[in-house]
């Protein structure tokens, strides 16, 4: 069995929770499935391929209006199931000013 590497507290759903995957360029959309989710990241069930998707960054979409979503990076692959983690707001900023504040 894979050793657990999240960090937080995760909650595991019986039928899981649909939800879509969009490119953050909203060039690409797929039905997907919410099997468990911690404040960190989640698991995800994906229909169709991902072949050819850039999931280095996209948008978790939990609701049909795309008011609920989160921004996720790609953590890993196992078949048909991703893992991703969630991007808080700024932390491109963040990085991009301790890299600045570093080279100084």
């Amino acid at each position: 069995m894979a050793a657990e590497r999240r960090k937080g507290e995760r909650v595991t759903f019986e039928r899981g929770i649909s939800a879509h995957m969009m490119g953050i360029d909203g060039t690409w959309r797929r039905d997907c499935t919410m099997e468990d989710v911690s404040e960190t990241g989640a698991k995800l069930s994906i229909e169709g391929s991902v072949e050819g998707l850039h999931l280095k960054e996209f948008f978790l979409l939990l609701s049909s209006t795309g008011l609920a979503y989160r921004r996720c990076e790609l953590a890993w692959v196992n078949g048909d199931q991703i893992g991703v983690n969630f991007l808080k707001t700024g932390d491109k900023k963040k990085k991009a000013t301790r890299r600045a504040s570093a080279d100084a």
